[in-house]
C-alpha cells in the first residue's frame, strides 16, 4: 500500500512500484482516503505486505496556524497507521523522511573540527550575514556533507513533525519486530510537481515565477547550498527499499540525494535559462525557518541499499522547467 499515492511523489513510488510488478492498494486524501482514518486502514490492509508511507503536510508552511495541521496529518496520520499496521500484522514499512529534520549541516571549523550552528541570530540575517559561524569560537565555517548519524535539530513544524514519524516509527519496529526504512529525501523536484501553493518547494515556486513571466526571487543571497534529487530517482529509492534484506525490531535511515550540491541560485538560474528568463533576482530576504547549507552524504543509500542518483542536475532541470 502507497499513501498519499495521488501526489507528487507518491505517484511516482505508486508508478514505480507498479511497473516493477508490485501489486498496488493506493490511499490519498484527494481520493477519500485518509490515513487519519482508521476504518479505512482496515479495509485497505488486509493482504498488504508492506506500506510505503507518502502522505504528508509539506512544506515550510505560512505561520504557526498551520502547527495543528502539522501535527494532525504528519504525527497522528502516521500514528494511526503504525497502530492499524500492527493489528493487521504488517512487519515491513518504508517511511518518506525529509532532509529537515536535521536542521543546520555539517560544518568544518579549523580550530574545533566537526561543528553543527545554531540558528543564525535575526540581527546577522537582518544585514546580510548569512554564513553561520563555529559555535565555539566564532570563526567562519565550512560546509560539509552530513550523514545519518548526525543529531538532528528541528528548526520549524514541517521539520519537527517528520522527526516525529521517524520516533514513532521506530517505536514500532521495537515493539512489534517490524522491519522500517526512512528515506530521508533532500530537495525532491521533477514532473508533477505543485504549483502555485505556499507549502510547494523552492523549484517549483520559481517555475511558477517565470511561467507567469516574472523574476524567481532568490532568498539571501543565492548562494544556500542544497541537494537537488529528481523524483523518478525517488520512487526507484523507495522500490529498492522495499526489496531490501529486513531489519527486524529497527529503524535504518537513508540520505536520498544526488551527491552532487548545487547552489538555490544556480537552480533558479538553469530554469530560467531554460524558459528565456527572466533573469533570477537575488533579494536579500531571509525565512527564519530556513538554514544556510544542507549537503548529504549518500553513502550509506549506496552501501546498503545499492541506490545511486542517475539523473543529473543539467538534464533534471531541463525537463522539469518544461514539465
Amino acid at each position: 500500500m502507497v499513501t498519499g499515492s495521488a501526489g507528487f511523489i507518491g505517484g511516482h513510488v505508486a508508478e514505480t512500484l507498479s511497473a516493477a510488478g508490485h501489486d498496488v492498494v493506493g490511499l490519498d486524501l484527494r481520493d477519500g482516503a485518509d490515513v487519519r482514518d482508521a476504518a479505512i486502514l482496515d479495509t485497505l490492509l488486509p493482504g498488504v505486505d508492506a506500506v510505503v508511507h507518502q502522505a504528508a503536510m509539506v512544506g515550510l508552511g505560512v505561520d504557526v496556524s498551520d502547527l495543528p495541521d502539522y501535527a494532525s496529518v504528519n504525527v497522528y496520520g502516521t500514528a494511526v497507521l503504525l497502530a492499524a499496521m500492527a493489528r493487521h500484522r504488517i512487519g515491513r514499512l518504508v517511511l518518506a523522511s525529509s532532509m529537515v529534520i536535521y536542521g543546520e549541516g555539517d560544518y568544518e571549523c579549523v580550530w574545533h573540527g566537526r561543528v553543527r550552528p545554531g540558528p543564525r541570530a535575526v540581527p546577522d540575517l537582518e544585514q546580510g550575514r548569512f554564513e553561520p559561524a563555529c559555535p565555539q569560537c566564532g570563526e567562519p565555517v565550512r560546509c560539509a556533507s552530513i550523514g545519518e548519524d548526525a543529531s538532528p535539530d528541528p528548526r520549524n513544524a514541517y521539520a519537527t513533525s517528520k522527526l516525529a514519524q521517524e520516533h514513532l516509527t521506530a517505536n514500532w519496529a521495537r515493539e512489534t519486530g517490524g522491519s522500517a526504512v526512512a528515506l530521508r529525501y533532500h530537495n525532491v523536484y521533477g514532473p508533477r510537481m505543485p504549483r502555485d501553493t505556499p507549502y510547494a518547494g523552492v523549484a517549483a515556486i520559481f517555475r511558477s515565477e517565470l511561467a507567469a513571466g516574472r523574476a524567481p526571487k532568490v532568498f539571501e543571497d543565492g548562494r544556500q547550498l542544497r541537494d537537488f534529487v529528481h523524483v523518478r530517482d525517488v520512487a526507484r529509492a523507495n522500490l529498492v527499499a522495499v526489496m531490501a534484506p529486513a531489519r527486524p525490531g529497527a529503524l535504518r535511515a537513508y540520505n536520498i540525494a544526488s551527491g552532487a550540491p548545487h547552489t538555490v541560485g544556480e537552480m533558479a538560474d538553469a530554469l530560467a535559462a531554460e524558459q528565456g528568463g527572466p533573469t533570477p533576482e537575488i533579494t536579500g530576504g531571509y525565512r527564519l525557518g530556513d538554514v544556510r547549507h544542507i549537503v548529504a552524504s549518500p553513502e550509506r543509500a549506496g552501501l546498503e541499499l545499492g541506490f545511486h542518483a542517475e539523473i543529473g542536475f543539467d538534464a533534471g532541470m531541463k525537463e522539469f522547467a518544461r514539465s
